[in-house]
């Protein structure tokens, strides 16, 4: 006869269950309405990351799921804490991240009172999140706990919201653990490869398309020997560079925000595009230009589609073959599929050449200024170790460390496809966390830095060594191009007023310098690489640089011209 389960209260029901769902850290900030679960965390076998603003606890939890593959787990308090994390929320939901937040809600009675803090928690995340519920009876927790990390893992994966009232977390209940749901995988049939097969052998310049989430060691190894099998192309969606290394023969580049011309001219002519771990949506396709319907009938263009949940709503392009499989589950089906004829395969010239135009595009681009920040990466490239995790958030800094960083020989890479700035530095933050081993390098821009530089506190407080770069060029670069572009002289709102960066990570107890000049950098990379702690360079290139190709004086010249 099995004996009855000891009593628990909701936070330490709560606490075991993440524990037995192998959740090893969280992230959060503390608030009265999780009390419970705080003291739970005390001396559970879970470790707490205390952060300094929601949005960055958010999305260091968004940052832990990306590197581990599992959901992260975010703790926020109600009302304004919450709201916080909703920046987070869109960013995991976007890049179909696996994230749990959970919240601490006001007493059950005092619901429907406008009561301090109280907010709906539906109206607040429904449009942003898989599946939002609270959790009224604490006996229901392991129940409410394993359903959502099943949601948010499984399928497309995403934000789940599970909200717990501070009188819940306190009740006690015998109660055991729930054990992990499994997670659906998806297959691809006999006949579906014979499908592939055939729509491969009538090709003449295809084009494999990887991007998404799901994504394991097994899978980019599957499907990476199936493209050199078949010499095919593979191209990645945005921010996508850590699902092919960079030194795999047959990898042609990244599509999105800062795409060669040549990649996006392939796309345009392939007749086979297959798409693995996502659909080609508007960022990858230059906002559907690069795949127009009519044209792509017209040219009697095929898409594969290999999702793990159906079509997404909205579809533009029609799937000849739509495969229902995660990316592993895609990988082990093709990784024996072998071309039928005893030669290379039709494309084998287009697709070196497809090779040839990324490696040129990779090339640094150089300038006469004093800070040549071609140099400058190239520099960083060559000395940083291989494993290293390179994080950026949004704007038009990213430019360099995308082009211009390899990411090849285990380097991963941890950018918000949705866009978001302020997301560099605490991705950075949860990468030092989750392989303390490994080197850590965010690449900021000066805007982008300082909507969550704070979290250079908990870097600190963790012990993390992340070198980060701050690229102080004085503008919201993005912003200001577009600027000059439509309204050439017309600058509005996107002038910013810095700070001393480096002194303001000194600040914060982190090693701080400024590099103005090209010759400086190395010595100074050299100095934070080996310092034993967190470390900024501020890099300060020459007034009105914006990208590697593009000045705010070339663009005035283009402007003028026109």
């Amino acid at each position: 006869m099995s004996l009855p389960h000891p009593p628990r209260t909701g936070g330490r029901i709560l606490v075991d269950q993440l524990a037995a769902h192998g959740v090893e850290t969280v992230f959060g900030v503390p608030g009265e309405s999780y009390l419970d679960v705080l003291d739970a965390l005390h001396d559970g076998p879970v470790r707490m990351v205390v952060c300094r603003h929601e949005g960055g606890a958010g999305y260091m939890a968004e940052a832990s799921a990306k590197l581990t593959g599992r959901p992260g787990v975010c703790f926020t308090t109600r009302g304004p804490g919450a709201a916080n994390a909703l920046v987070a929320l869109h960013t995991a939901h976007q890049d179909a991240t696996p994230l749990v937040l959970f919240v601490g809600l006001v007493p059950r009675g005092h619901t429907g009172r406008a009561a301090f803090q109280e907010f709906d928690l539906r109206g607040t995340f429904g449009a942003h999140a898989k599946l939002v519920e609270t959790v009224e009876d604490a006996a229901r927790i392991p129940e409410f706990t394993a359903r959502a990390f099943a949601v948010a893992a499984s399928g497309r994966p995403g934000p789940v919201v599970v909200g717990l009232p501070e009188d819940m977390l306190t009740d006690t209940a015998r109660v055991p653990d729930a054990a992990p749901l499994p997670i659906p995988e998806g297959a691809v049939s006999a006949d579906q490869l014979i499908r592939l097969e055939g729509l491969l052998e009538d090709a003449h310049r295809p084009l494999v398309l990887l991007g998404g989430s799901r994504w394991t060691d097994r899978a980019r190894a599957d499907v990476r020997a199936w493209a050199e099998e078949w010499s095919l192309p593979l191209a990645v969606d945005f921010r996508c560079q850590d699902l092919v290394a960079e030194e795999c023969e047959v990898f042609a580049g990244q599509l999105g925000y800062g795409r060669s011309d040549a990649l996006a001219q392939r796309v345009r002519t392939a007749d086979l595009l297959v798409c693995v771990g996502a659909s080609p949506g508007d960022v990858a396709t230059d906002g559907y230009t690069l795949l127009a319907p009519a044209e792509a009938q017209a040219e009697g263009r095929r898409i594969v589609q290999v999702l793990p949940e159906a079509q997404p709503p909205g579809t533009l392009h029609h799937a000849e073959l739509a495969l229902l499989a995660s990316p592993e589950a895609f990988g082990i089906a093709v990784a024996h599929l072998k071309p039928s004829g005893p030669g290379p395969v039709d494309w084998t010239k287009v697709t070196e050449a497809d090779r040839a135009a990324h490696l040129d595009y990779r090339e640094p681009v150089h300038n006469d200024e004093p800070l040549d920040l071609g140099a400058v990466f190239a520099t960083l490239d060559a000395r940083l170790p291989s494993g290293t995790v390179i994080t950026f958030g949004a704007g038009n800094h990213a430019i360099w460390a995308q082009r211009f960083l390899g990411y090849g020989d285990g380097r991963r890479q941890l950018g918000p496809r949705n866009g978001s700035m302020g997301y560099g530095i605490p991705a950075a933050v949860a990468a030092g966390i989750v392989h303390p081993e490994r080197q850590v390098v965010s690449v900021a821009g000066d805007g982008c830095f300082l909507m969550n530089g704070q979290e250079l506190a908990t870097a600190v407080a963790e012990g993390g060594t992340p070198l980060i770069l701050v690229i102080d060029n004085g503008t919201y670069g993005t912003i200001r191009k577009h600027q000059e572009m439509h309204y050439p002289g017309r600058v509005s709102g996107t002038d910013l007023a810095n700070p001393d960066f480096a002194a303001y990570a000194r600040a914060f107890g982190a090693h701080g310098e400024t590099v103005t000049t090209t010759e400086e950098f190395a010595p100074a990379l050299e100095r934070c690489l080996t310092g034993g702690k967190a470390a900024l360079i501020a890099l300060r290139p020459a007034e009105g640089r914006l990208t590697p190709d593009t000045t705010v004086a070339s663009l005035r010249e283009e402007a003028h011209r026109d």
